[in-house]
């Protein structure tokens, strides 16, 4: 079951993890993330134990896996860039059933493909299970400068909005008749871009108006006032800190 509207990425389900404030899973989706950078791509034990560990965390969360497959599509550039590395990268070749391939080419595919969808799932987890409103909550909590915060939350806020208008633009387009060809439709989809560009400044210049009509200061009210308790801290940052483990471990195993 999928979050409702304006829940994003959010998949509804009662787990432990839904149930971490926000920005315990942000720290510890940073922490984990820079113990897989920081891996010798070599070490290939490591990352095995890094899929175990986002496996038992997708598991903790009741997520369903075709969702989680489904939003892996966003790191196809990365896997189409892999793909091409053994073949244009210099330094000592190696046949692979017949195809001469680059030493340093593959090892970088490899490092590229398992760094970043061990990222991507990380990433996943985290939205699908965190409300828009609360990573900005969380983000808030950790101290992020306020105008930042403000724009994201505005972002979150309008994207919606905006989308439909263009889906509407579409459907009056196509209800008028309009069939031009690959050319035409690049034009047509150039104006409507314009178009929507300035109805939006022009939605933003009103909100404006309204919020310094009510008072706005230049600072939005607070997201959240509670914070998380040591307990959620040391629960949130387990599997970080077990990554943490295996990062030093590789790079002492690889010296």
């Amino acid at each position: 079951m999928t979050g409702s509207a304006g829940d994003g990425l959010l998949v509804v389900a009662d787990s432990r993890i839904h149930r971490l404030p926000a920005q315990v899973k942000i720290v510890a989706l940073f922490v984990f993330v820079l113990a897989v950078v920081s891996t010798p791509a070599g070490v290939f034990w490591a990352f095995a134990l890094y899929a175990a560990l986002l496996v038992g965390c997708v598991v903790l969360a009741k997520l369903p896996p075709l969702v989680v497959m489904r939003r892996l599509a966003v790191e196809t550039p990365f896997v189409v860039f892999a793909l091409v590395l053994p073949f244009v990268a210099t330094g000592p070749r190696v046949e692979v059933l017949g195809v001469s391939l680059s030493e340093s080419g593959v090892l970088g595919s490899w490092n590229v493909l398992a760094k970043g969808t061990l990222g991507v799932i990380a990433a996943i987890v985290l939205s699908a299970t965190t409300a828009p409103r609360s990573l900005l909550a969380g983000l808030e909590r950790l101290r992020l400068p306020s105008t930042l915060v403000a724009i994201l939350s505005f972002m979150v806020r309008y994207l919606s909005v905006v989308s439909d208008d263009l889906h509407r633009m579409r459907i009056a387009r196509e209800s008028r008749g309009y069939s031009g060809g690959r050319a035409g439709h690049m034009k047509a989809i150039a104006g409507g871009v314009g178009a929507l560009f300035v109805r939006s400044f022009e939605r933003g210049e009103r909100v404006h108006l309204a919020m310094q009509s009510r008072g706005y200061t230049g600072r939005m009210p607070l997201l959240s006032d509670s914070g998380a308790a040591r307990v959620q801290w040391i629960e949130g940052l387990v599997i970080s800190l077990a990554a943490v483990v295996i990062a030093v471990a590789a790079r002492v195993v690889g010296l």
